[in-house]
């Protein structure tokens, strides 16, 4: 579990470095994209792929309010493939053990920021006057400890937390697994319900329908009907753009006819 705990670390020291740190978070940290890759390294991408795209749908809709999170979705997309992967778990039971995990490891983070990062503050203002080039260099190396405790949380977490919540679950009653799994569906519903929450509109709510009769009476792919919502969502950007494009045409010709009127009376 070591070795494997080890490259695991290391995929997500850089990856949350490199996205959050010197490329200002671009979302390579979101569990669509962590997970493959964790699923990567401990050799079943298949199932990296699949938990990634399940654990995205849960955590997509929720979001930092004042700077707070409820779930570390990254730390917890990463241990919850470890677990499954590791110790052949069920899809479903890592699923469902994802919130919960992500729920006591945001504690972590949020108690290393209060104890070392927030009183640093003053630090940085008089530095960042004082000397400008030695404040960029002193805040990476910064940025670069405060990622290496979450992950020195995530090597103690697979190396030698995996199987002991292996057998913890193995002594539970069937009906406990059985209510995880229930509840790793509801909070995929969940989450997709706060996202839609969050973009819903008229033009674009009856899509939502379309999509649920496409699942529910024509037993469609979700595969199909991605790239068909691709194809409507293309076929109505270019529409708008050719739209616009023409506004702004009409728009600059009548602009052109008010100057050339005022030319003309200026003139007599």
């Amino acid at each position: 579990m070591a070795g494997a705990a080890l490259k695991i670390c290391i995929v997500y020291f850089l990856l949350c470095y490199i996205d959050e740190i010197c490329l200002s978070w671009q979302c390579l940290t979101r569990p669509i994209v962590i997970a493959p890759l964790a699923g990567l390294v401990l050799g079943d991408f298949r199932t990296g792929i699949i938990m990634g795209a399940e654990l995205e749908a849960i955590f997509m809709g929720i979001s930092a309010i004042g700077g707070v999170i409820a779930a570390d979705a990254t730390l917890s997309s990463v241990i919850a493939v470890a677990y499954t992967i590791l110790t052949g778990a069920s899809i479903t039971d890592g699923v469902a053990l994802a919130f919960p995990i992500g729920t006591v490891l945001t504690s972590v983070n949020n108690l290393s920021m209060s104890l070392i990062s927030n009183p640093m503050a003053a630090y940085w203002e008089k530095l960042a006057q004082k000397d400008l080039k030695q404040f960029k260099i002193q805040n990476f190396l910064f940025a670069a400890l405060m990622k290496l405790i979450p992950s020195v949380v995530l090597f103690i977490s697979v190396a030698y937390g995996v199987d002991g919540l292996n057998k913890l679950l193995g002594t539970l009653p069937p009906f406990v697994m059985t209510g995880l799994g229930a509840a790793s569906g509801m909070m995929i519903g969940v989450g997709f319900a706060i996202l839609t929450a969050m973009i819903w509109d008229q033009e674009v709510g009856i899509f939502f329908f379309v999509g649920y009769v496409m699942v529910a009476y024509l037993h469609m792919d979700t595969l199909a009907i991605a790239i068909l919502g691709a194809a409507c969502a293309i076929t109505m950007f270019f529409s708008n753009k050719r739209l616009i494009d023409m506004k702004n045409e009409l728009l600059n010709a009548g602009v052109k006819t008010a100057e050339n009127k005022n030319s003309e009376e200026d003139f007599f």
